[in-house]
């Protein structure tokens, strides 16, 4: 980004990566956020307060103003921007789950870009009781389309927008704009597969030393233990898996409301705590968060990153996993089908199939010392192609782009669009036509 998009943005999103609950999208709005600021925006970033948090702080040159808990930091965000609404010219309003429904009480000159990283319809029933579910609904449905059918909405992957008008019946204009993936540290990417990596993932600087890949097969799930990730399923292919392969581990990290029952599970099967399989070592271990690098070199030594989500918006774990040349094996669903590219950089479980069936399938090739490092290249060539300062810069498009009174979405950056479509495989159906 060669000029500031906006003088001053606000970026309102439901928590802050520093939040005890933090995710995927947490990420986002701050990769976003940080970079718009780089280029000379003012950046605000308005979310939630967590338990030990500060109400304000200031990081990478932004401005962080914290209100609310998990249900009141919605009106609080609207009546703390109801109290500034002359102070920005732009507002990214992240919706997760529903948006904050800033347009309500912003200007009309005021620019509002929601993001959208998953439709939760389904999602709603499994966090909720029925009353409430149906309140998240409506939300997110008819009352979300109606208040921002004049405004752009990002969405992260072709299935978001695909789910936005399907199954929400959005009216607005809908934006394209990915995850972005930082590359990992040197040291921690195989001198195996340095000749390539040079060859797939141009620029992206000298190989050190490795860590190696464990020498049983070992899965990795890295998420937010929560209900809507299944995480309790990783626990059941440990079990099934172990059959075949005595000394297979599983590794979960994360944390989240889910913990305590999905350990509880793992004890009583028999795959926790050195308890599972031959006894040399526990099936499931549970590493609770980590830091980015021990995670990153954690996933790194692992075979494949496991995933049981019923849906996401893109899968930031996946794309993580295939910087370190790591492949995923996942569920056919929103948002994953677009993160993976089946039998090049991981495997999906699509109707008929098991996620154990799928794993075992995946083990099996990933065993050949041939096919590893093939796959391992492709995955680190994926994963190269999404950069957040090229989300960052199709966002900054997008917050300027009503102020410059153009009739329609400023096109796609040509070579940025490449990096997701690709003629020999495409990652998703490129026939389909897309606002972007």
């Amino acid at each position: 980004m060669t000029d500031p998009p906006s003088r001053r943005v606000a970026v309102v999103n439901w928590r802050d990566p520093w939040h005890p609950a933090a995710g995927g999208a947490e990420v986002y709005a701050w990769e976003i956020g940080r970079r718009l600021a780089a280029s000379g925006a003012r950046v605000t970033f308005v979310t939630a307060r967590g338990d030990g948090q500060s109400a304000a702080e200031r990081r990478d040159g932004i401005d962080i103003v914290r209100t609310g808990g998990t249900f009141s930091v919605y009106p609080k965000v609207l009546g703390w921007l109801a109290a500034r609404r002359r102070r920005f010219d732009a507002v990214i309003d992240c919706q997760n789950g529903i948006p904050f429904f800033t347009p309500l009480v912003l200007p009309r000159r005021t620019v509002v870009v929601g993001v959208v990283h998953h439709v939760h319809d389904k999602q709603f029933g499994v966090h909720f009781p029925g009353w409430l579910a149906a309140v998240g609904r409506a939300l997110e449905g008819p009352v979300a389309r109606r208040v921002y059918r004049r405004h752009v909405t990002a969405a992260v992957s072709p299935s978001t927008e695909a789910a936005m008008r399907d199954r929400l019946g959005w009216l607005g204009p809908i934006a394209i704009v990915p995850n972005g993936c930082l590359a990992p540290p040197a040291d921690l990417i195989g001198p195996a597969e340095s000749a390539a990596h040079a060859a797939h993932v141009p620029h992206a600087g000298p190989v050190g030393p490795a860590v190696a890949r464990s020498a049983s097969p070992s899965l990795v799930c890295v998420g937010r233990l929560v209900a809507h990730k299944r995480v309790e399923r990783i626990v059941a292919l440990a079990l099934a898996l172990r059959e075949r392969w005595p000394d297979l581990t599983v590794h979960v990290v994360g944390r989240g409301p889910e913990e305590a029952r999905i350990r509880a599970l793992a004890d009583a099967c028999g795959t926790a705590g050195g308890s599972g399989g031959s006894g040399a070592t526990p099936a499931v271990t549970f590493h609770g968060y980590l830091s980015d690098r021990d995670k990153a070199r954690l996933v790194a030594g692992s075979w494949l990153h496991v995933s049981a989500s019923q849906g996401e918006g893109w899968g930031l774990s996946v794309l993580e996993a295939a910087a370190l040349g790591v492949p995923t094996v996942a569920y056919d669903v929103d948002g994953l089908r677009d993160a993976v590219r089946p039998g090049r950089t991981g495997w999906l479980a699509g109707p008929g199939d098991t996620l154990e069936g799928v794993a075992e399938a995946a083990l099996k090739e990933l065993s050949d010392p041939v096919r590893h490092p093939e796959v391992a290249a492709a995955c680190r060539s994926w994963a190269a192609r999404f950069d957040w300062d090229a989300s960052a810069a199709r966002m900054a498009a997008l917050i300027s782009w009503p102020v410059s009174g153009r009739g329609e979405i400023p096109p796609c950056d040509q070579a940025w669009d490449h990096a997701w479509d690709s003629a020999d495989d495409p990652p998703w159906d490129s026939s389909r036509e897309s606002s972007c």
